[in-house]
């Protein structure tokens, strides 16, 4: 290629997209000073094909294709000139050569999967675009990967959408796009792009194992669990998908499983340092905690900058720090490639060494700073609880309640509802050291149904369309509501716990489709609960933790939602008061039975010695003896819980009982 003209296709690709007319004035003058310039020849087709003249550009790829046939370049673009005019058979057979070629261009996979689909053949587009999906995402999606990795799912959303536009198809832009909405709680949408991206392609892993995850959060396991199999049908020996399994199999109850698969894994991977992690949840929540600790140990000496894995440390309540651990943490935050997951977590991990240390302004701090970082993170609407409240204050009265009866009759269900940290897995222990009760774990079943109902995320649709529902209407979901829990319950015992805190939103829906469930209201000291709340870093929810205001007024409008309840359903929720229980445990646990329909049984009375898998950050205190230790642990913050104390007002002066209207 002689200089002057290199210069001028230099200069033309430059101005390619802006201005074709003005690449092609370059590129033919530069063919006229080289007339058997490759390149040349090439860029001014595509300058053709911009635009429009897809005869002419036709022409020069095709010259191109005859000169050197082994050559990607001249045969994708004779691919892409001739889907354009819809010879989709032709077209994807000179992209299949193109492939053939070079196989592992960013985009080459999609364009011969849009043109086998066009031209019918339907597996081979689906095999093209699995090929297409296997890679990481092409440039032209890199910005929307990137908003996502900053937490901005609207403007990711935005450039994904515009993306989708041209390019309908595109299996890894629709699985951003449901990660995208689901970041947003968007859940219902999410699904549906995911089962798009699967439709065109089902061998697309990283949108199947998507899809897993999703189920798995939404409650659905047995439809995720479904999902893990069919990808360890296409590869049995991938992790990934082995991981999902136990994670799937983790929810469903079966741990003993679960450890079976950890195991492997670990056999054949020993330095995964998540998987030990993943171990370690498995074996504290079977109650092996000296092993659950070794396992967690070897996960932050194989990655020391795990900050999930030190704060599962710190999460096992009764396990305390060492200096040298202390100085590792510390270190860690010092990292310029530490992500901002890791540095929560290693913030609340610190927060809770200091706390046990007695260093309380230390542990204020980092407490503090972990749960700013991470609420400028998520996106929260505060107002939301306020706007539900409202709306069943305003639609679910008494009267509303008296002129409707019926619904699902079981008696199976008993749900312990309220704040987080407020005993309510004591209560659950107590419960399920019954030989009649079941306790599984938070099971999200009552929200999938409002999320069909109208959305968890949108207050006043959800509630207005309850007086909507016939008596068969609720009688089925009551129904649904005990098949898609079934699968959590292995003794067969008659009844069984759910203890989704959050379930206290929807009372009066559980009330109408399940009329005789018991409901347990787990309420502890304002102050003691907020602090307790404030200071932990949830796995997943409770987004109005983490500024105490915000977690002052959503306990305020707690305390509201259950006063309206009983008054429009008096009697029906049983309330117990955490310090009560524990100061005088016997008639309070005598009257819970009671209100439950049960007889009186004296392991109820040393629920540490029930042997179960108990999942939550409790789950090391329920092995201990009932005891009032503990309960006045927030009183040496008392003094820097001020937007605490303010936000909940006068619910703190009236505890147990709530304020006056």
């Amino acid at each position: 290629m002689s200089a002057a003209a290199h210069a001028l296709v230099a200069e033309a690709l430059k101005l390619l997209s802006a201005d074709a007319a003005k690449a092609e004035t370059l590129l033919r003058a530069a063919l006229r000073a080289d007339p058997r310039n490759d390149d040349a020849q090439l860029v001014l087709s595509e300058a053709l094909r911009k635009k429009g003249d897809l005869v002419e550009a036709l022409k020069f790829a095709r010259q191109q294709v005859e000169a050197r046939p082994q050559w990607f370049g001249a045969q994708r673009q004779l691919g892409i000139i001739l889907g354009e005019q819809g010879q989709a058979l032709p077209a994807s057979l000179a992209l299949k050569r193109a492939a053939e070629l070079n196989p592992r261009h960013p985009t080459i996979w999609r364009e011969l999967g849009d043109q086998l689909k066009s031209a019918g053949d339907a597996k081979g587009a689906q095999d093209a675009y699995a090929q297409y999906g296997a890679f990481p995402p092409e440039p032209n999606l890199r910005a929307a990967e990137a908003a996502l990795q900053g937490n901005d799912a609207a403007k990711a959303e935005a450039l994904l959408r515009g993306h989708l536009q041209r390019w309908p198809d595109d299996i890894v832009a629709i699985r951003l796009l449901s990660e995208a909405q689901a970041r947003v709680g968007n859940s219902k949408d999410a699904e549906l792009s995911l089962r798009r991206a699967l439709d065109l392609a089902p061998g697309f892993g990283y949108a199947r194992h998507a899809l897993g995850q999703l189920l798995m959060g939404l409650g659905r396991l047995e439809e995720a669990d479904a999902e893990a199999e069919k990808l360890l049908r296409l590869d049995p020996r991938n992790e990934g998908s082995r991981r999902l399994k136990a994670a799937i199999l983790v929810a469903l109850g079966e741990n003993e499983k679960a450890l079976q698969v950890y195991e492997k894994l670990l056999k054949d991977s020993p330095r995964h340092a998540g998987t030990w992690m993943s171990y370690g949840h498995v074996l504290k929540t079977e109650g092996r905690f000296e092993d659950g600790v070794e396992a967690y140990r070897r996960s932050v000496v194989l990655d020391p900058k795990l900050g999930v894995a030190w704060f599962s440390l710190a999460n096992l309540k009764t396990f305390k720090f060492s200096d040298d651990d202390l100085k590792q943490m510390e270190a860690q935050l010092e990292r310029a490639d530490l992500s901002t997951n890791d540095r929560v977590n290693l913030l609340y991990a610190l927060g809770k060494a200091h706390e046990d240390s007695k260093r309380v302004e230390a542990a204020l701090g980092r407490y503090s700073e972990g749960a700013a970082l991470y609420r400028s993170s998520i996106e929260y609407d505060p107002a939301w609880l306020s706007s539900l409240v409202e709306a069943t204050e305003k639609t679910l009265t008494k009267e509303f309640f008296a002129e409707r009866s019926g619904g699902c009759e079981a008696q199976d269900p008993i749900f312990i509802v309220g704040l987080p940290r407020a005993g309510s897995t004591l209560l659950e222990q107590i419960l399920a050291s019954h030989s009649m009760v079941e306790g599984t774990m938070e099971l999200g079943d009552v929200n999938a149904i409002v999320s069909e109902l109208g959305g968890a995320r949108d207050a006043d649709p959800y509630v207005d369309k309850l007086p909507g529902l016939s008596a068969d209407q609720r009688k089925a979901l009551g129904e649904t509501y005990l098949r898609t829990t079934r699968v959590q319950r292995k003794l067969g015992r008659p009844l069984f716990i759910n203890k989704m805190p959050n379930d206290f939103r929807h009372i009066g829906l559980i009330h109408l489709i399940l009329p005789n469930a018991k409901i347990i209201d787990a309420r502890r000291h304002p102050m003691a609960c907020g602090w307790s709340c404030f200071k932990q870093h949830f796995a997943m929810g409770q987004h109005y933790t983490y500024e105490m205001s915000e977690l002052g007024a959503y306990f305020r409008n707690y305390v509201r939602l259950m006063q309206h309840y009983d008054e429009v359903l008096p009697g029906r929720v049983h309330r117990v008061i955490h310090e009560e229980l524990v100061n005088d445990p016997e008639p309070h646990i005598r009257a819970l039975l009671e209100y439950c329909g049960l007889p009186f049984e004296d392991a109820c009375l040393s629920p540490h010695e029930t042997q179960r898998a108990v999942k939550t950050a409790s789950s090391e205190q329920v092995r201990q003896p009932i005891s009032a230790k503990g309960l006045d642990s927030w009183k040496p913050y008392e003094p820097y819980l001020g937007p605490l104390r303010e936000a909940l007002g006068d619910v703190v002066d009236f505890y147990p009982n709530a304020p006056p209207r």
